[in-house]
């Protein structure tokens, strides 16, 4: 990884995990919205296989480190940008976590595309609803998931401007790097 060319896997590790992110938010404020609850088990698998992929991206990252800047913008257009890297890298692993920590703690389980990995509680007395294991942590996991929708949708926004401005009005190496060029 150097300032005018970052590694093959940098590369497919950020699109991948922007993509994913991009399909599971959009679906999750669309159920939300119209509460479709029929794309909750697609939603939840996803964000579960996820996971795995935004993990592997974090290991990369501390293992390589941030890759250097591309131009000489101003040092506080630099910590912006910095600080937009961190919320997106955190929230990307956040999201997933949180949404486990609803299903899971909610009494819910988790099942992956149809195969259990953790079974469902239900309730006796009502068999239509689950038996949380833990209202707390569930309570938690669904305020840190509705919380990170506003966060991520700005983070990403202004990650998109950046690329454009460093593109458009720098044109620097920023997006031809990461598009692998």
């Amino acid at each position: 990884m150097t300032k005018e060319k970052l590694s093959k896997t940098t590369i497919s590790l950020h699109w991948i995990v922007a993509f994913a992110m991009l399909v599971i938010m959009a679906m999750g404020i669309y159920m939300h919205e119209t509460e479709t609850f029929a794309l909750y088990p697609i939603h939840k698998s996803l964000g579960f296989v996820a996971l795995f992929v935004i993990l592997a991206r974090i290991a990369w990252r501390m293992k390589e480190g941030w890759p250097e800047d591309a131009s000489d913008s101003a040092e506080w257009q630099k910590k912006a940008a910095r600080a937009v890297h961190w919320i997106l890298i955190t929230g990307t692993a956040l999201f997933p976590v949180s949404g486990l920590m609803m299903s899971v703690a909610g009494g819910n389980g988790l099942a992956v595309f149809g195969m259990e990995l953790i079974a469902r509680n239900p309730n006796p007395d009502n068999p239509a609803k689950a038996l949380p294991l833990n209202e707390t942590l569930a309570g938690l996991g669904h305020v840190v998931h509705n919380a990170l929708v506003p966060i991520m949708v700005l983070a990403i926004v202004l990650h998109i401007l950046g690329a454009v401005k460093h593109h458009l009005v720098d044109k620097d190496v920023t997006v031809s790097r990461m598009l692998g060029k």
